[in-house]
């Protein structure tokens, strides 16, 4: 009897060891799932927003070269867990000569949730933010300034990175896209209008 009782636990046994080992990898599948849900949630919840001009709103002149020439205020949600740093682009692709590029900066903090108005126009920020050159050739941001016609769009185009980027001085749009390649979590964007 007590032959046959352990002949049918080893049998038990070697029936349901295979079905334990292969849980394991399915168990580790659906927490890995369940993590990259959760990424591509928090990438769809990243919005930028400006209190200057509504998204596809008009732009103020105060932020254009007719006016005051300052950057607008900017704010933004939380970005996707393992975000370190910020990047801004600002273009306008309605340009007479193509894509023209107004505003070029990275590594903005991922601490900060918003730029004040009037970002200064220095390469170098106090908080380790760098700006390049856009295509007037300046560094920092230089607003809306098309030919006389229909309005231009200008979209604010910001990125989370999953990196801090090392970027030469005067580095340009299309450097930042080639540093930012394979680093960018999520991305926001708004847009405004100017024409004159």
């Amino acid at each position: 009897m007590l032959r046959s009782r352990h002949h049918y636990f080893r049998s038990l046994c070697d029936f349901a060891f295979p079905f334990a080992i292969l849980s394991i990898p399915i168990v580790a599948a659906h927490s890995g799932a369940t993590a990259a849900s959760t990424t591509t949630e928090q990438a769809m919840s990243f919005k930028i927003s400006s209190p200057s001009f509504s998204n596809g709103g008009t732009i103020e002149k105060k932020l254009t070269c007719e006016g005051a020439d300052v950057s607008p205020q900017l704010k933004w949600t939380e970005p996707p867990d393992g975000t370190k740093s910020f990047a801004l682009l600002v273009d306008d692709p309605d340009a007479p000569v193509g894509n023209w590029n107004h505003w070029t900066i990275w590594n903005i903090p991922s601490s900060l949730r918003s730029l004040p108005e009037g970002q200064s126009k220095e390469a170098s920020l106090p908080d380790g933010s760098q700006q390049g050159l856009n295509d007037f050739r300046k560094p920092g941001y230089n607003g809306p300034c098309p030919p006389p016609g229909k309005p231009h769009r200008y979209y604010f185009k910001l990125f989370a990175l999953d990196a801090k980027l090392e970027l030469r001085a005067g580095a340009r749009k299309k450097d930042l896209e080639e540093a930012m390649r394979g680093h960018i979590l999520a991305q926001a964007e708004w847009m405004g209008k100017y024409g004159r």
